[in-house]
């Protein structure tokens, strides 16, 4: 027998039927509170593993309680879209890495526009006004740690949520409401005695199972750093300029015999497709990049997120990595730069291109 405080029967059901045909490939319902593991991050900020990522502290508490960010929160509809990473093979001389989600169009917009049909559908599945708020990682909510509760995988390791069927590369999305709807069951972990992440990581950003310090991240350095890479983490940079894939590329959950990509049903992952420019781009295109140039070569991509001054520095560091001669001649331009970080890690590419 239904009472007033218990959800609709099936309510949560047509959601995510809604859900699934909007395009997303995963999608499970979380109780709004607190938990263990978004109390973690007052620690994890204690430590000093945000660097320069001071919005996180702006905002903690509300990133540890859900219910500090829509009155009456009872549920986080949580959604995952898996992206494909296809085959990568080894940069040629003088090529980058880009993060494989970065080269397409932007999954903030992408998934966003469909978290707001959503949200949009929610008062009319429910039959009564609804008060929803979605969020693309745009927000104070930690997406991982929701999506773990919501039965979407476990947090893995490296950090990363895993699905057992879908792997690790993927993109989520949360949609908070004052719908109490039926929860979903957690999903074990599975990472066992594996250690494969934590050992290829080049940098040694994992100072623990599960905990992962973002100053020694490539992904951080090269994406939200402004300032300069430490030269002690330079030559682990190897040819990557934006992001970094390592810690899932060696994760036995990702491999092709385990990993299943489900069909594009409505075309989303195509449109996450790179585009060919940055598929292994060419160091020295990137070292002759004007803003102007790259403002074009980078709209409406993730790409935006490190700057132009943050790739150009960058591209130097793989640039010094490269051994590659030919590229003399752009890196000597950018030591003579007024700029002083982009100089200096020009001088020190120059320093390992001699």
């Amino acid at each position: 027998m239904q009472d007033a405080g218990s959800p609709p029967v099936g309510l949560a059901d047509r959601v995510k039927a809604l859900a699934l045909a909007l395009g997303f490939d995963l999608v499970g319902v979380a109780r709004a509170e607190p938990t263990p593991e978004t109390g973690f991050l007052r620690e994890w900020l204690a430590r000093g593993y945000a660097g320069e990522m001071g919005y996180l502290a702006r905002r903690v508490e509300e990133r540890v309680d859900p219910r500090r960010l829509l009155p009456g929160v009872a549920s986080v509809v949580m959604v995952g879209l898996v992206y494909d990473p296809g085959e990568r093979s080894p940069a040629p001389p003088a090529h980058a890495k880009v993060a494989r989600y970065a080269g397409g169009e932007d999954y903030h917009d992408v998934l966003g526009e469909r978290l707001d049909a959503l949200a949009a559908a929610l008062e009319p599945l429910a039959g009564a006004p609804v008060a929803a708020r979605a969020y693309v990682d745009t927000g104070p909510v930690q997406e991982r740690v929701f999506a773990a509760y919501a039965g979407l995988g476990w947090i893995g390791k490296n950090t990363c949520l895993i699905h057992p069927r879908l792997g690790s590369y993927l993109f989520l999305g949360a949609l908070l409401t004052d719908l109490a709807l039926a929860t979903d069951a957690r999903e074990p972990d599975h990472c066992g005695s594996c250690r494969a992440c934590l050992d290829a990581c080049p940098t040694q950003a994992f100072v623990a199972p599960y905990v992962l310090d973002a100053t020694r991240c490539i992904s951080y350095l090269t994406i939200e750093s402004r300032e300069s890479v430490p030269v002690a983490l330079r030559e682990a940079h190897g040819d990557l300029v934006f992001g970094c894939d390592i810690c899932q590329e060696v994760c036995p959950w990702n491999t092709r015999e385990r990993r299943s990509v489900p069909p594009d049903r409505v075309g989303l992952r195509a449109r996450l497709a790179p585009r060919p420019e940055w598929v292994g781009p060419a160091l020295a295109w990137l070292l002759d990049l004007r803003e102007d140039a790259w403002r074009l070569a980078t709209r409406g991509t993730a790409l935006r997120r490190a700057k132009h001054r943050g790739l150009l520095r960058n591209a130097l560091v793989a640039a010094g990595n490269s051994g590659d001669a030919s590229l003399l001649p752009q890196v000597r331009r950018h030591a003579e730069s007024a700029d002083a970080m982009l100089a200096e890690h020009a001088r020190w590419a120059l320093a390992r291109l001699a």
